[in-house]
């Protein structure tokens, strides 16, 4: 059941040692495959990691971080920092330069109005915003000249690194989007789909929820790159068929996110086509708990709203039952083997800021949960479904369209029926699930379902803008175009106050600790967020593509500019 480590290599790089390029565009085609496909090039309007991810070929942010989680200088000319200057000494603003000479794909200057611009989208106070958490305290953005951007802190701010820092928080161009602040920014269909971009490749069509077409962008800051003159990325399909088309027919040059069962890894590293890359970050399969009451009988603006508990799950005797019935490690074997490791953290990485102590699920414990609804007046009624007050204990249980998800559901059925729990199972189209379309009712941020199964992960090493995201201004809805990852509607005066603290919080120490106690809070405390795998990212990569470095801190795709044909 356990897939060897030699198989998975210990191998976050698969990097050949690249010639120099010759031209830009000299090897010609690559194909890529996110089975889970894109459905906007937005990131801002979407939190899905295969929107975020693919958009990243296009849209830069000023830094990123490479894969030791160190930030790295992308549009700007340097990393700021209190030592060069570049961080106010009291951590009250951060001044970014850009390198000179910058252009948009369409051969117009980058300035900073671009940034100003883009921080006003995100912020603008009609429109809904997935990457909201990644402005939180910033009060303006300043340009005293086309070169400098001035980001202001309304409080020290110990990690400056999180606006324009990362795939989820990247320049948009100014003049492209000028008419889409606010309420119209869904509505901006070519700007979503055909971003203009700094990125090393330019959108030439975009078949939302199936292909992007990409090639080389001519006004890439390096004259040499990308080696490749276009690029496909296709979606569709499952995690196993994504696989098969790197590891087997050779049809893809790499493939996102082939999360399948240690047996089949091993079975298709055998064929000697591709290479399976593993590293372990922030990645954690959860169920999340629904606060809020997702009836069909409310009108969609009333469901899932904090006006309406949920009728069984506000109960957080219920909550827990449902995270003790669970084997995590049963769930580790099954579905990832060697690339994954039970955890109770929402945060498991990096290694400060992961509370080693938080441990409490990792053991089932059956009786202890059935024992747990009889004090919360859940009783086994004749069919063996526990009832109160004439209700049965009944959820519905949703998640993606995915063997492993799928077997994990099968497996936490039988756990939660075992205690007397009626389970209804679920699967959507990923594409859709993660899509963030305001006019889907099948969205994990509309989340009309009383649990729901994912996993996610956070730009960097420092989860204050992660954790940030559970605050009470972050819940989706209609008045936000349904845009926002506190999608559990967990609302803690408490919680928001620990997030403010952590953000004027310089100590690492403190700072470590202020994490863990809000993980805790989400998690142990409360059982809003029951976690149940780190997952190690798992992608393929033909062993005729060179220069891939797995990122478990960015996106995978962050260096697609050094990809380059193995001759």
């Amino acid at each position: 059941m356990k897939l060897k480590t030699a198989l998975l290599g210990a191998a976050c790089a698969f990097a050949f040692a690249p010639a120099a390029f010759a031209e830009r565009g000299a090897d010609g085609h690559v194909n890529v495959l996110y089975w889970q496909a894109p459905s906007t090039l937005n990131p801002y309007l979407s939190s899905g990691t295969k929107d975020v991810e693919t958009s990243s070929l296009v849209l830069e942010g000023l830094a990123g971080f490479n894969e030791k989680g160190e930030v790295i200088a992308r549009l700007a000319e340097s990393v700021p920092t209190v030592e060069n200057g570049g961080v106010a000494a009291d951590l009250t603003s951060i001044t970014w330069k850009l390198q000179p000479g910058l252009l948009w794909s369409d051969g117009t200057p980058v300035t900073s109005a671009d940034a100003k611009f883009t921080w006003e989208y995100c912020t603008h106070p009609e429109g809904g915003c997935a990457q909201a958490a990644r402005y939180e305290g910033v009060t303006a953005v300043e340009t005293p000249d086309e070169l400098t951007i001035v980001v202001k802190f309304a409080a020290p701010k110990p990690n400056p690194y999180m606006a324009f820092v990362g795939g989820t928080s990247p320049l948009l161009q100014a003049a492209q989007f000028a008419n889409c602040l606010g309420a119209a920014a869904s509505t901006c269909t070519d700007q979503n789909f055909m971003p203009i971009g700094t990125g090393p490749f330019v959108v030439k069509e975009f078949k939302t929820n199936d292909t992007v077409s990409l090639e080389a962008n001519p006004n890439y800051r390096d004259p040499a790159k990308p080696a490749f003159a276009t690029m496909t990325v296709k979606g569709g399909g499952d995690a196993e068929a994504a696989a098969r088309a790197v590891m087997e027919t050779g049809e893809f040059d790499y493939a996102w996110n082939t999360q399948i069962n240690p047996e089949l890894q091993a079975a298709m590293a055998g064929g000697g086509k591709g290479v399976f890359l593993n590293g372990f970050g922030t990645l954690v399969e959860r169920i999340e708990m629904n606060m809020t009451d997702p009836s069909a009988d409310l009108a969609e603006g009333e469901r899932s709203t904090t006006k309406h508990p949920h009728p069984i799950l506000s109960d957080i005797k219920v909550r827990t039952a449902l995270s003790m019935a669970i084997d995590r490690q049963v769930l580790v074997d099954v579905g990832y083997g060697a690339a994954g490791r039970p955890t109770c953290n929402l945060v498991p990485a990096p290694e400060m800021f992961a509370d080693t102590t938080n441990t409490g699920c990792l053991t089932q414990d059956i009786e202890g949960a059935k024992a747990l609804l009889e004090e919360a007046g859940w009783v086994a009624g004749a069919d063996g479904i526990r009832e109160k007050d004439g209700k049965k204990l009944h959820l519905l249980y949703q998640t993606s369209t995915n063997p492993v998800r799928q077997d994990f559901q099968a497996l936490v059925k039988g756990w939660w029926e075992e205690i007397g729990v009626s389970v209804e199972l679920k699967n959507i189209d990923a594409s859709v699930f993660f899509g963030g379309d305001a006019g889907s009712p099948d969205t994990f941020q509309k989340f009309y379902a009383d649990v729901e199964m994912y996993a996610n992960n956070f730009d960097g090493t420092d989860p204050e803008p992660y954790l940030a995201q559970y605050m009470c201004d972050k819940i989706p809805g209609p008045e936000n175009q349904w845009q926002g990852e506190n999608i559990n509607r967990f609302c803690d005066p408490a919680y928001d106050a620990l997030v403010k603290e952590m953000s004027a919080t310089a100590d690492l120490a403190k700072r470590s600790e202020l994490a863990k106690t809000m993980n805790g809070m989400l998690t142990r405390d409360t059982m809003t967020v029951v976690p149940l795998v780190d997952r190690g990212r798992l992608s393929a990569a033909s062993v005729t593509l060179g220069g891939v470095v797995l990122n478990t801190w960015d996106t995978e795709l962050w260096n697609a500019q050094d990809w380059f044909r193995v001759k």
